[in-house]
């Protein structure tokens, strides 16, 4: 028997900007976002370099609300969800797009935040 192969992404990262909502008819809320995750490199000389991918959030349904209610600006959270790629046309050109359709995620805190926990107790 083939192993089953799902497709499933997992990234911790922060919001760019708060949640934009989008209503649709019958009540139907998308919420859209986008997450920076960061990576250092160290080269054989040792020079280190920070790299910073953006990566575009969409939500629907519940977990549209709850990120609508929880999440803003500079929120660090833990997501996970699936790639969806679409292809679109703009000013008569083919573009390309690639998103994270949200299926869960949680708020975590930033090293700053674990902190001033720590220093106040």
């Amino acid at each position: 028997m083939e192993p089953v192969i799902k497709n499933r992404v997992q990234l911790t990262g922060n919001l760019g900007k708060d949640p934009a909502v989008r209503e649709f008819e019958g009540g139907k809320r998308m919420a859209r976002f986008s997450v920076a995750t960061n990576e250092r490199f160290t080269y054989g000389d040792g020079q280190t370099k920070e790299d910073t991918q953006w990566h575009n959030v969409a939500a629907w349904g519940r977990v549209a609300e709850q990120a609508i209610e929880q999440l803003r600006k500079g929120s660090r959270i833990t997501l996970e969800g699936r790639l969806v790629h679409s292809v679109y046309e703009k000013d008569g050109q083919k573009r390309y797009s690639t998103d994270v359709v949200l299926n869960s995620f949680q708020l975590v805190e930033a090293p700053a935040e674990v902190a001033e926990v720590a220093e106040a107790a």
